[in-house]
């Protein structure tokens, strides 16, 4: 299973190129590509989101949430502090969906690195 994170998921709906965005057109068409309900959230928080895509979006798979995914999370992120680097709540929210589904993440942003550092996040970049 990939998980398509907003940052590749922008660029694939954008038509921009990139090693990303061929990972995820190739997961989608696998039918392995999912989201996390984060990333969602993300995309259509945009304001001038057309409703063509907003469709399309509804239309993919989504990870569900576990019983226990925000205790998990919270302490996910709290490794990830209290070791002196950046964790952003929706960028942990993220990586402890695909944690919690051995999904791995395709995705343009660094910030993930310390997930994958410290909490073992399979990443494809």
């Amino acid at each position: 299973m990939l998980c398509i994170d907003t940052s590749t998921l922008i660029a694939y709906l954008e038509g921009l190129a990139g090693k990303d965005v061929d990972m995820a057109d190739q997961a989608f068409a696998d039918e392995v590509g999912v989201l996390s309900p984060v990333a969602v959230t993300e995309i259509l928080s945009d304001p001038t989101l057309r409703l063509p895509v907003k469709k399309t979006i509804l239309e993919l798979p989504v990870l569900p949430i576990d019983d226990g995914f925000w205790e998990r999370a919270g302490e996910l992120r709290s490794t990830i502090l209290r070791r002196g680097k950046k964790a952003k709540l929706a960028d942990t929210l993220i990586a402890q969906n695909c944690l919690d589904h051995n999904a791995t993440l395709i995705t343009r942003d660094r910030d993930f690195q310390s997930f994958k550092r410290f909490a073992k996040l399979k990443l494809l970049e």
